[in-house]
């Protein structure tokens, strides 16, 4: 099975960005308008409502290099670039479309909210954010708009190139630093949240010091479960 590959596009396609880093996990709310009417005896009876906007809500991060352990493909682009151009695309007031290839998430979508992290300490460059975006519904006057039926899994045609992502350490074990790593990054890796590097600073403190940003390619860091 193919790796899904999240990507927003601007103007029909016109202008299109790939996030370098896929999300580990992907949030999806997907309401309906119900009411629930008390009858009798405190009974009660559900109007069933239309289905709400779609909501998808995420965080990852852009790195500042190309690293084979968690980046999807070579030619990642600058993250601040990366940035300006989502931060464009909203100034424009127009919907901009999100897609995950190999699912039925093909939507022409509005950003509600991006907030990101301009640096962290040991990691120059490299920008953690977090995105909410929801479904938007294009209102054509005399015509009836239907948006109950998914659209067809995405194939994308003029993707970077894909490299071999390697493996990751498994929760529990043990992971050989690489150059340009740090602990937010083998977090990220292994547990799929880099808010768990201080569980492995902890955990290999006699090792590191106390200052986590001092890791250094070849450490053997032990990692918690």
């Amino acid at each position: 099975m193919a790796i899904p590959e999240y990507w927003l596009s601007y103007n029909n396609g016109a202008e299109k960005l790939r996030f370098p880093v896929p999300p580990p996990v992907v949030n999806v709310s997907s309401p309906f308008t119900n009411t629930d009417i008390e009858i009798v005896s405190g009974k009660e009876f559900t109007i069933i409502g239309d289905r709400g906007l779609k909501e998808f809500s995420f965080q990852s991060f852009l790195p500042r290099d190309y690293n084979s352990t968690y980046c999807d493909y070579v030619d990642i682009p600058d993250p601040y670039k990366f940035i300006n151009w989502i931060e464009r695309w909203r100034n424009s007031k127009r919907p901009i479309r999100f897609m995950v290839t190999g699912t039925n998430i093909n939507l022409p979508v509005t950003v509600r909210d991006f907030n990101y992290e301009l640096e962290r300490a040991g990691e120059p460059g490299d920008v953690y954010f977090n995105i909410v975006l929801k479904e938007y519904e294009f209102l054509t006057l005399g015509k009836k708009v239907d948006i109950t039926k998914p659209a067809a899994p995405t194939k994308q045609t003029d993707r970077p190139p894909v490299v071999n992502k390697g493996s990751t350490a498994t929760p529990s074990g043990t992971h050989i630093v690489k150059a340009g790593e740090s602990l937010s990054k083998i977090a990220f890796a292994v547990y799929k949240d880099a808010n768990r590097w201080k569980d492995i600073f902890n955990a290999n403190k006699k090792l590191i010091g106390n200052n986590p940003d001092k890791i250094t390619a070849g450490m053997k860091l032990v990692l918690p479960k």
